[in-house]
């Protein structure tokens, strides 16, 4: 609200007093006693009606009355006057307001900075003339003027009911790049003025004719505006004039910045923005939405935004949505948000791209049927609209812990994107920064409220009075600031039905069937997005498939171990794991580091298996890199730092405990079973039975090589270091001191322990 609108009423009320003051002192103090009468017989009344009706403080809070918001592009030419009349029709079909009238904001605004200038009159005089017409009187209309309207667009912001504009735009200059200025001109001019009465009749032909010189007559009575000819009349006819002025020299169009026209009272507020002009409406500014359907039916579309946010996925969301613009034409767009979070730079880019659109052609809309954590709630400020479920959470921990830094170097853009979308950050920026203090202000006298940091307040509100809730009575008009509405040092978590309270979420829909209800859509949106790869790959990244495909890929690889060569259970094993780390790759929680993790961590495993004997550092750092890479695939963050990371670092290692649990039971029926299975019985070899395992060991019990020691041969394979030697007629498994043998070289026993037969090569010297 303007403060010297409140500063008026002030005036006024002291005027009053000093007026009735001077009445008591000429009547004297007669009256007193039937005064005192009358106030009786009134408080009486007064009772008996308040004993009828349930008191004030029980009914209903008073809702604000329905709003629209509609852009009137300048220059207005072609087919301009149609689309605007076309908008106005359709929020005239689908009206169904009760007593209160509704609101309709013409946006003046020029893509091409031509401020209105160009403009047709015709095509300004026929929409002046709808503006005016008897079909918008149950409307209240207002002109919106945040730059300039010049032409004959001043024509249109004249036909209006109400007209708000910046301090410094500048309203008027109508005749402009005409010729000459002929009386069908001057005719429309001031019959648009004479009907709507927002601008007099004389200020209007003013900003038309540069031949006329517009006067300001200040009179006994009020202030007139006149022509020449109606200046030489108000002379002739009236004896209380008692200044004249030159408002308007000849040779000028008259043209006014708002807040000479907010002197002059044809202006009814100042506003800069959109939050500022909906306060002085007194209605929500998320309330103030454009129309870009062009009166007609809308073009929907659904795209998704699953999962953590990483780059392909922004990349993904753009591409589709510039792609169905430009073929299809769309101008509803439903984001479907259900994401924990992620890399707040790319929440921001996708937030910049959908604040870029415009509004007049394409409405965005955020849905959250279960949950937008984090930077995720970025996504959604840079909608148009947000709608949400009843148990939806907005806000909170997400699936990355945002630095102190960063959330320094992201403000910046938040808030610009907020300004665009003529919206608060301060509830945004607390859902990823716990040092934000959000409070509760409302203004005393009213039902307004909002929810802002104290920097945001004072940048919307920087010339009006705030008091602390725990103050003196506030006079009407001021903001109360109440109770913080955020916790020291935690981030903002809201649900659904809280979000709509503090103004974040517009609408709470049960499911999505209402959501198509409550925007009129005639059928569900096409869920535009991902290709049957995307969907494949994000079904390949889901815990329940990824579980499997570890199960089946361990499994397999046990059995290639178990079985000489490679065969089917090499390749199955490399299939599973590499479907799995290429699936949570291309999902964004994988990355090269849990990939190179994986591979390391088998190589090691192979090398203490094959190459080093024993099972020691190799085998028991493999074999935790190798879990340590399964956990970090599924999952965008290293440690959790915060609720939400420990529930999914939870189902992280519940999932591997569970794989490896399938792995220890799979070893077992493997081992137990296998060779049992008709096609399946040449992949391991038949285990030995208690008998025959009981004869080799009493044969490898009682073996002696002590005969072979300085015995010499020649070896039947490489040693590396163990293979096979020749001593005459006999073939013994050996083992070199630690050097490779070639196969044919000439040995020589040095030690025997046992059946265990130690060799070294022997040189021809």
């Amino acid at each position: 609200m303007d403060c010297r609108r409140t500063n008026r009423f002030r005036m006024t009320r002291q005027c009053r007093s000093i007026f009735f003051g001077t009445q008591w002192n000429r009547m004297g103090f007669a009256l007193i006693p039937l005064l005192i009468v009358f106030a009786s017989l009134v408080t009486v009344v007064h009772s008996q009606e308040a004993e009828r009706e349930p008191p004030a403080a029980q009914s209903p809070a008073a809702q604000p009355p329905a709003a629209h918001r509609i852009r009137v592009p300048l220059p207005l030419r072609d087919s301009t006057d149609r689309i605007v009349k076309q908008k106005v029709q359709r929020i005239l079909s689908g009206d169904s307001s009760g007593a209160e009238r509704p609101v309709i904001v013409f946006e003046f605004w020029s893509p091409e900075g031509s401020e209105g200038r160009g403009s047709e009159f015709e095509r300004a005089l026929s929409l002046a003339r709808f503006l005016t017409g008897p079909e918008l009187d149950r409307f209240r209309t207002v002109a919106f003027i945040p730059k300039a309207a010049t032409g004959h667009a001043a024509l249109v912001a004249i036909a209006c009911e109400e007209i708000i504009m910046s301090e410094d735009a500048i309203l008027g200059d109508a005749g402009a790049g005409e010729p000459s200025i002929g009386p069908t001109m001057r005719g429309g001019y001031a019959e648009i003025s004479r009907n709507r009465r927002t601008v007099p009749e004389a200020i209007a032909l003013g900003m038309l004719d540069p031949k006329l010189t517009i006067s300001q007559v200040t009179t006994g009575s009020g202030v007139l505006y006149a022509w020449p000819e109606e200046l030489e009349r108000l002379q002739n006819e009236r004896n209380d004039i008692q200044a004249i002025d030159t408002l308007i020299p000849a040779g000028q169009l008259g043209i006014f910045r708002g807040d000479k026209l907010r002197s002059l009272g044809m202006v009814s507020y100042l506003a800069e923005d959109i939050p500022q002009l909906a306060s002085a409406l007194q209605i929500p500014a998320d309330r103030l939405t454009f129309d870009p359907s062009m009166g007609g039916a809308w073009i929907p579309i659904q795209v998704e935004v699953d999962g953590p946010i990483v780059s392909g996925s922004v990349d993904r969301v753009i591409r589709t949505i510039q792609r169905e613009m430009d073929s299809r034409q769309v101008n509803f767009i439903c984001l479907r948000i259900n994401s924990p979070g992620g890399d707040a730079s790319e929440s921001v880019r996708l937030g910049g791209f959908l604040a870029d659109l415009d509004p007049s052609q394409v409405r965005t809309v955020a849905y959250i049927p279960e949950e937008a954590r984090s930077d995720a709630v970025v996504i959604a400020l840079a909608c148009d609209q947000t709608v949400v479920a009843g148990d939806a959470i907005l806000g909170g921990p997400g699936a990355v812990t945002i630095g102190e830094q960063e959330i320094e170097d992201l403000t910046e853009s938040v808030q610009r994107i907020a300004e665009q979308k003529s919206r608060s950050w301060s509830i945004t920026l607390a859902m990823m920064d716990p040092s934000l203090q959000v409070y509760r202000y409302t203004r005393a006298g009213s039902d307004e409220a909002v929810y802002l940091s104290a920097d945001e307040f004072a940048s919307r509100f920087a010339n009006e009075l705030v008091v602390e809730n725990d103050d003196a009575t506030p006079i009407e008009g001021e903001w109360v600031r109440g109770e913080a509405i955020t916790t020291p040092g935690k981030i903002l978590e809201l649900d659904g039905r809280r979000a709509e309270q503090v103004g974040l979420a517009r609408f709470v829909v049960n499911d999505f069937n209402e959501f198509t209800q409550l925007y009129q859509l005639e059928d569900s949106p096409d869920l535009i997005g991902p290709n049957w790869a995307f969907e494949f790959i994000d079904k390949l990244a889901s815990p329940e498939v990824a579980g499997i495909l570890l199960f089946i890929g361990a499994f397999a690889l046990m059995a290639e171990l178990s079985s000489p060569g490679l065969g089917a259970g090499g390749f199955l094993a490399a299939l599973c794991f590499t479907l799995y780390f290429w699936a949570n790759y291309l999902n964004g929680t994988a990355e090269i580091l849990e990939i190179l993790l994986f591979v390391l961590g088998l190589s090691f495993i192979v090398i203490e298996i094959f190459v080093i004997p024993g099972f020691g550092v190799f085998g028991l750092g493999g074999a935790a890199m190798v879990l340590l890479s399964l956990v970090l695939a599924v999952q965008t963050f290293v440690l959790p730092t915060n609720s939400y990371q420990y529930d999914q670092f939870g189902r992280s290692l519940a999932m591997v405990a569970s794989v490896m649990t399938g792995i220890v039971v799979g070893g077992f029926v493997l081992r137990k079973y296998l060779h049992r299975a008709p096609f399946l019985g040449r992949v391991m070899l038949m285990p030995p039975d208690d008998d025959t395992r009981e004869e080799l060991s009493r044969r490898e019990a009682i073996v002696d090589y002590d005969y072979l020691l300085d015995e010499l041969g020649t070896t039947q394979t490489q040693l590396t270091p163990s293979g096979k030697a020749r001593f005459g007629d006999e073939v013994v498994d050996v083992i070199s001191n630690g050097d490779l043998i070639r196969k044919g070289e000439s040995i020589r026993v040095i030690e025997v322990f046992g059946s265990r037969v130690v060799v070294e090569a022997v040189t021809n010297g």
